[in-house]
């Protein structure tokens, strides 16, 4: 009885790319994990400038109110009847989260204390108005 034998020639020979699809897979959630995401309130506003203004690093809601009298949060024009609750729900991703009011300097005062106050009715204790600060 002869036996067969199967030539190295027949079977496909190629390079494994398992190995590395597993390596930038796991670089993948590694670069997902790892990244800040950063929130903007949607519009750009003039800020008053102050020369007792000081940098605030930990600032992750923000919330805009321009001259018109719209109102930003995370991209989107907001109700001033709806910033406590948009708030409240995104503050349930960063509970320990903070909030800054980027008020234009030709914004009505009355609309941003509104909007403060609907803040601070959110449960948000640390709230600041942002300001430039001024060079000299």
């Amino acid at each position: 009885m002869r036996m067969r034998r199967h030539s190295s020639s027949d079977e496909d020979t190629g390079i494994d790319l398992t190995p590395m699809l597993d390596v930038v897979f796991i670089m993948l959630i590694f670069f997902i994990v790892t990244s800040s995401f950063i929130r903007e309130s949607g519009i750009t506003v003039e800020s008053p400038s102050a020369s007792s203004a000081t940098e605030q690093t930990r600032g992750n809601i923000l919330i805009a109110v321009n001259p018109q009298g719209e109102i930003w949060i995370d991209r989107q024009a907001v109700d001033i009847r709806a910033v406590r609750a948009t708030v409240e729900r995104l503050r349930v991703d960063q509970p320990d989260s903070s909030v800054v009011v980027q008020a234009d300097q030709d914004a009505r005062s009355g609309l941003v204390i509104q909007v403060m106050d609907q803040v601070r009715l959110a449960g948000v204790a640390d709230v600041a108005l942002a300001a430039t600060i001024e060079r000299r």
